[in-house]
């Protein structure tokens, strides 16, 4: 056969012998030359063995490497399972013909691999030529066994004997130069190292060779050690399988550690998600339960009650709520941090159960807080009206005692009829005495009045006991009526008989005029002085005070008029005395007597001074009040600008681009351990809110700043910090994830601040475009510059809220730079696991990957439905898809 031609006469492919070059000219298959028959044995051995380990995998072998090969059928089946491509449909009959052109279809097909056949033709393998027949073995196991060894761009046959120097260099006394001589040399000195049976140690490192790497017994061990020069072409085939073997066992252990990699941040992610789910259950369980203690709004009768209701909800704004603030800031930063993990390693993003989205929280959360808000005012409402109802109340009871006081026994006067037997001077005088009883009557017309007025009041204001209230007023108005009518009765038969009699007793008379006025004002006067009073402020009780000092200016005109009227009944004793007059000490046109006048002076003047103590007290209690609140004034107006004054300081730290992030992350920890410490301003004031409330005070005209906006401003400073050393942290995981340096930050930070020019930490769209512009992006040129950014724009703002934050900035500038894993390259490991097959089995996921990770894949793997699979076949590919969201676990 003419050089560069194939067996059949026709040409090989010119191009494809360049592929082959590595074969020098001794290489090269010579006809003529003889074997050496300890070779030929070798060869024969080996050769049958190596194509045997092919075979097996179409099921099938041979016996006799000359005879097998002869109707090319097997040699084509070698051919297709060493090259995984298909031959031309072989010749079935059994003609020598026929044979011959199978066997040729073989040669043709090695050579359009590029293999340079020498003095091989189709003829003298149906022949049986051993030479030949093992000379095209050889061909076939140089092309696709040998030619793709390399180790430090070395030829195939100088790689081979690398790769066993460096396995090798390891072991005392073992030296390889090459695959005869020295092969040899090195098998006498394991002999000599062995001396008690070197061929029993062949055979067992052999044998464990056929057993645990699945590489056949090529050789004798006595052809080796016997022999002073084994067959290179033998011993290459052989140590050729010991190199695949291992670099198959290398590729293995590189594919799991990727598979372990990947399933280890799968875990891990779970495990984020699962914690997420709990605690987002927790907190919305507990906001259930909350919100209808805060709906409830059913009012307490009694002051005690209703301030205990304070005191529960001060205890729940103190201590219940705080450690479900710190719980809702983590639940967003553990869902941030969550999210960021899974952007990195290249994950779908994660989505919690319906109803636990972080914006379901905090609609939920609002809705906490709108309660409570309208809670906490109504029970001061409340807590005012039931101040308001007490105080009414006991001036209700006071003026209804006084009242009843005054009408006991008032209707059976009315009622007698003692002017039938009276004398004329009798007969006025109840005349006059009537008529001083309706000045009286009429005089205590305001106190009924006044006693409706208050129980209309107490209604309106729902006063628990307002029957009891109703019952009294309604017996006190029947009364009043019941007394309007039997004094027009008297009056009338009183008149009737006052025609008869004229005489009256002028003094008596004008005694009893002077007296009942005067001590309608004395009435008046100890009611006024026993009035029950209710203030909030300095001014109140001043005005109090004025009216008082006001009234007390009044007593010296009273006491004249005290003294005139005294000086009538002087008078009257006077003329009795004069003129021999016997009285009767009884006044006919009054009941009040000049000790009466006289006691009840005496009462009020004893009044005067406690009402002074009464009012003197409660000058000092409001001026403790006003004290409380400079006090609580003094500290809110420090706390207040001071949280303000921390916002806005995070605020600077977190854009500023001097340092580095650990060194930004070191400064908002300090800041956040001076937030901590400043904790326990809050809790003295809130200590002095307590003991305002505690004392009744609901305003403070000294400071614009509540209890409440030092909680809200506080709870904001928190959840600030906590949220900007987060945003830190994910930067910093991004910076490691992508590989950016911190000059690299820097730069991202510098255009970012700079482009800010609202400086809110955000970017308006026509901001970023300028940005990205400066940055070399163009997006300047017509309707291809609007749609790039309107791609750009759906990934650093996915839920259109028509800003772009830093994170998003960073993470848009960072994603084409990062190393991901991705679904092709977890299949592609999977596959070397399986030995290239589409399944993979349990046995072997078991011995490639650590337990735990092998038992995840186990449990997560659908089975395989291909026909070509085993019972109990899992499928890795939709399980890789799976892992990257490609599709459903």
């Amino acid at each position: 056969v003419p050089p560069h031609h194939s067996a059949a006469g026709r040409p090989c492919p010119p191009g494809l012998f360049p592929a082959f070059s590595y074969m020098t000219q001794e290489e090269d298959w010579d006809r003529d030359l003889l074997l050496d028959p300890a070779w030929e044995k070798q060869q024969r051995k080996t050769f049958t063995a190596w194509c045997n380990s092919h075979l097996r995998k179409a099921g099938t072998q041979i016996e006799n490497i000359e005879e097998d090969f002869r109707n090319g059928l097997k040699l084509m089946l070698l051919l297709e399972v060493i090259s995984g491509e298909r031959l031309p449909k072989p010749d079935k009959g059994k003609m020598r013909f026929h044979k011959i052109a199978n066997v040729n279809k073989a040669l043709d097909f090695i050579c359009s691999k590029g293999v340079k056949l020498v003095s091989i033709g189709a003829e003298e393998i149906v022949d049986g030529n051993v030479k030949m027949t093992l000379g095209m073995i050889w061909t076939i196991i140089l092309r696709f066994a040998i030619q793709d060894i390399s180790v430090e761009e070395t030829s195939a046959k100088e790689g081979l004997l690398l790769w066993c120097q460096r396995k090798t260099a390891p072991y005392r006394n073992v030296n390889v130069q090459n695959f005869h001589i020295r092969w040899a040399c090195n098998a006498e000195l394991w002999r000599a190292r062995r001396t008690d049976d070197p061929i029993g140690n062949l055979n067992t490192a052999f044998d464990v060779a056929e057993k645990f790497l699945d590489i056949p017994k090529m050789l004798d061990a006595e052809d080796i050690v016997n022999t002073p020069k084994p067959d290179e072409k033998a011993i290459m085939t052989y140590v050729s399988c010991f190199y695949h073997a291992f670099a198959g066992a290398e590729q293995a252990e590189t594919a799991a550690n990727r598979i372990c990699k990947v399933l280890a941040v799968n875990q891990e992610n779970e495990k984020l998600m699962e914690e997420y789910e709990k605690l987002a259950s927790e907190l919305l369980e507990w906001i259930r339960r909350t919100i209808p203690w805060l709906e409830n709004r059913t009012a307490e009768q009694t002051m005690r009650a209703m301030q205990q209701k304070l005191e529960d909800f001060r205890d729940y704004r103190r201590i219940h709520k705080p450690p479900r603030v710190q719980e809702k800031c983590q639940l967003e930063i553990n869902f941030n941090t969550l999210q960021t993990k899974l952007r990195l390693s290249n994950r779908p993003a994660f989505m919690p159960s319906e109803g636990k989205m972080v914006s379901d929280i905090a609609n939920a959360w609002k809705g906490l807080e709108q309660v409570e808000k309208g809670y906490e005012e109504w029970l001061l409402t409340e807590i005012r009206r039931l101040e308001r109802l007490d105080h009414l109340a006991e001036k209700f009871k006071q003026k209804c005692a006084m009242h009843e006081s005054w009408t006991s026994g008032k209707e059976d006067l009315l009622s007698q009829k003692d002017y039938e037997s009276a004398s004329l001077m009798e007969i006025r005088a109840l005349m006059r005495k009537h008529e001083a009883f309706e000045s009286d009557l009429a005089a205590h017309q305001d106190r009924v009045e006044q006693i409706a007025a208050i129980a209309q009041e107490l209604n309106e204001l729902d006063y628990h006991d307002a029957a009891t209230v109703n019952a009294r007023c309604q017996g006190i108005c029947d009364q009043w009526d019941n007394l309007g009518t039997l004094t027009q009765k008297r009056r009338d038969a009183l008149e009737r008989v006052e025609k008869l009699w004229e005489t009256i007793d002028q003094l008596y008379l004008e005694f009893a005029k002077r007296a009942a006025p005067f001590n309608n004002w004395m009435d008046g006067a100890v009611e006024d002085l026993q009035d029950m009073f209710i203030v909030h402020s300095i001014e109140e009780i001043q005005s109090l005070i004025t009216a008082h000092d006001q009234f007390k200016a009044t007593l010296p005109e009273a006491d004249k008029e005290r003294m005139a009227t005294m000086g009538i009944h002087n008078e009257i004793l006077k003329i009795a005395q004069t003129y021999g007059i016997k009285l009767s000490g009884i006044n006919p046109y009054t009941n009040l007597s000049p000790q009466d006048i006289s006691t009840k002076w005496d009462t009020v003047k004893h009044l005067v001074p406690l009402r002074d103590q009464m009012l003197q007290e409660e000058v000092a209690r409001q001026q403790a009040n006003e004290r409380l609140r400079r006090q609580f004034a003094a500290q809110a107006n420090i706390i207040g600008p001071w949280i303000q004054t921390k916002m806005e300081e995070i605020s600077h730290v977190s854009v500023d681009i001097a340092g580095s992030l650990e060194e930004q992350m070191n400064s908002l920890k300090q800041y956040e351990q001076n937030i901590i410490n400043y904790k326990s301003n809050i809790d003295k004031l809130e200590g002095d809110h307590q003991l305002s409330q505690e004392s009744l005070i609901f305003d403070n005209k000294h400071t614009n700043y509540t209890m409440e906006h030092i909680r809200v401003g506080w709870e904001q400073l928190l959840t600030t910090i906590a949220r900007t050393i987060n945003e830190v942290e994910n930067q910093i995981l991004t910076r490691d994830a992508k590989g950016i340096s911190q000059e690299q930050l820097n730069e991202f930070r510098a255009s970012f601040n700079h482009f800010d020019r609202k400086r809110n930490g955000m970017m308006d769209p026509d901001d970023f475009r300028a940005c990205l512009i400066s940055m070399g992006y163009d997006l300047v040129s017509g309707v291809q510059g609007e749609v790039e950014f309107a791609r750009i724009m759906t990934l650093v703002d996915p839920n259109n809220t028509g800003v772009v934050t830093f994170q998003a900035f960073i993470d848009f500038m960072t994603r084409e730079t990062a190393e991901t894993d991705t679904a092709e390259q977890v299949m592609a490991s999977f596959k070397i696991l399986a030995s290239d097959k589409n399944y993979i089995t349990v046995e072997e996921l078991r011995r490639e990957l650590p337990p735990e990770q092998a038992e995840y894949c186990i449990t997560r793997m659908t089975r395989y439905i291909g026909a070509d699979g085993p019972p109990g076949a899992l499928d890795y590919i939709s399980f890789s898809s799976a892992l990257y969201g490609e599709s459903d676990l």
